[in-house]
């Protein structure tokens, strides 16, 4: 299962770790894994395009770290977004992604 972790302070989001397989189907041919690899390499790609210093992402083979270091309009959209679009596919494939802290 994939398993994404939003954390806040004073309602804002801090940071989100994204870790674990779906375990829709086999590496390589997995929808659910390719789905959220796709909206979170986009999203995160669109606020380092605008901003490089708003995000700090670390990605260590098992875990995906998104850290917020500075709220801005488009920031907080782009995240909202991805999030939004990581929510849709929760609802569709239940058995395969879990998110918490939301």
């Amino acid at each position: 299962m994939i398993h994404i972790q939003i954390k806040k302070e004073n309602q804002e989001i801090t940071s989100i770790e994204i870790s674990g397989h779906s375990g829709y189907a086999k590496s390589g041919y997995d929808i659910v894994c390719s789905a959220v690899s796709s909206i979170v390499i986009t999203s995160v790609n669109a606020i380092l395009s605008l901003e490089e210093k708003t995000i700090a992402v670390t990605d260590d083979g098992s875990v995906l770290k998104i850290r917020i270091k500075k709220h801005d309009r488009i920031t907080n959209i782009l995240i909202e977004n991805m999030l939004n679009l990581l929510k849709e596919l929760e609802n569709q494939y239940q058995k395969n992604i879990k998110m918490e802290g939301e």
